[in-house]
């Protein structure tokens, strides 16, 4: 088995090569993200990996099938990115990786929620310019506030118990679960409920038609004034637009993201020497409220072994048994949570 891996960092290659060899699995690494334009460099492979960013839109999954290719390997849990029906109609299987560790999400989502709070990024950098002042440095002790977290998975729940950690009344909204008292000690709600009673909203739902644009106008009216919004899941959960005019008003009273809508042409690359093109990115970052990582929550080195253990594993079994207990199909498409 050949297989062409796809958006290749430097921390990818020792990661992928220890694993894919341990299972006989060939690998060459192409730095170029996968579109109709770079599927070509899949000419005599018989997979390819991808990540969250690349594009398998039809037209590229038209061209790996010319080529021969049978089978999508996502190191990632998100699909949404990927036409699952070309695919269905192409005989190309898609398998994913499910979880790795949803500690790494969920601690980094802390992180987040802390620094935004506590302002750790702008004390960072007026200590290192000599400024010890306190002004506009204040924040607020978690305990006792009230965090809504949208979606109840594993990285949601990892999260829950983190919160309840600290002393917070904890809200969960997810159509999978009743309404009324949880085992964890939150407390499940309708999504309208977790919206009107919360200080903090976190984020930890897939990316579907249903939960698409899922912050937006609309639902933020229902917000608490001065609420809390941390994205550690996709960021077409968010409609920026109106996160941007809930931050004008002030409606908003901070924003943690690790993930932005249209970040394929941002994330994962070195932009510091160009201009940057996407007037709402940096709009968003003319904000001193607003606290931005670059898709980094997942990066933690447990999970990097786990993202690499569970793609060669997902690529020898559907290459010697012809399926995979990872395989994504459409009929996960309208998966809530």
């Amino acid at each position: 088995m050949k297989v062409a891996h796809f958006s290749a960092k430097k921390y990818d290659h020792g990661f992928f090569t220890n694993a894919f060899t341990s299972h006989d699995i060939g690998i060459e690494f192409f730095e170029a993200r996968l579109s109709p334009k770079t599927a070509g460099l899949a000419s005599g492979f018989d997979a390819v990996c991808a990540f969250v960013n690349d594009d398998l839109s039809k037209e590229t999954i038209d061209v790996l099938a010319d080529l021969g290719i049978k089978l999508i390997a996502l190191r990632s849990a998100g699909f949404n990115h990927v036409n699952l029906a070309a695919a269905a109609k192409k005989n190309i299987a898609v398998v994913r990786v499910p979880e790795y560790s949803p500690h790494a999400v969920a601690e980094h989502t802390i992180a987040l929620l802390m620094g935004v709070n506590r302002k750790i990024y702008r004390a960072y950098n007026r200590v290192r310019e000599g400024n010890f002042e306190l002004d506009g440095l204040i924040g607020f002790d978690l305990n006792g506030k009230t965090v809504g977290v949208v979606g109840a998975g594993k990285i949601g729940m990892v999260t829950v118990g983190i919160l309840l950690g600290f002393g917070c009344e904890v809200l969960i909204s997810d159509p999978a679960l009743e309404p009324g008292p949880h085992k964890s000690g939150a407390k499940v709600m309708t999504f309208d409920e977790v919206l009107s009673h919360s200080d903090i909203l976190s984020l930890h739902c897939p990316l579907t038609p249903a939960t698409h644009h899922l912050i937006c106008e609309e639902t933020l009216c229902k917000t608490k004034k001065g609420v809390i919004i941390v994205n550690t899941s996709r960021g077409g959960l968010i409609d920026t637009n109106a996160v941007i005019g809930g931050l004008k008003s002030e409606h908003i009273g901070a924003l943690a993201i690790d993930v932005y809508e249209e970040e394929g042409d941002l994330f994962f690359s070195d932009l510091s020497n160009f201009v940057m093109k996407d007037d709402v990115f940096a709009r968003l970052l003319t904000f001193p409220n607003v606290l931005v990582t670059g898709h980094q929550a997942f990066f933690t080195r447990e999970a990097m072994i786990a993202i690499a253990g569970t793609t060669a594993s997902n690529i020898t079994q559907f290459f010697k048994t012809g399926a995979c207990e990872n395989s994504v199909g459409l009929n996960l498409v309208s998966e809530k949570a």
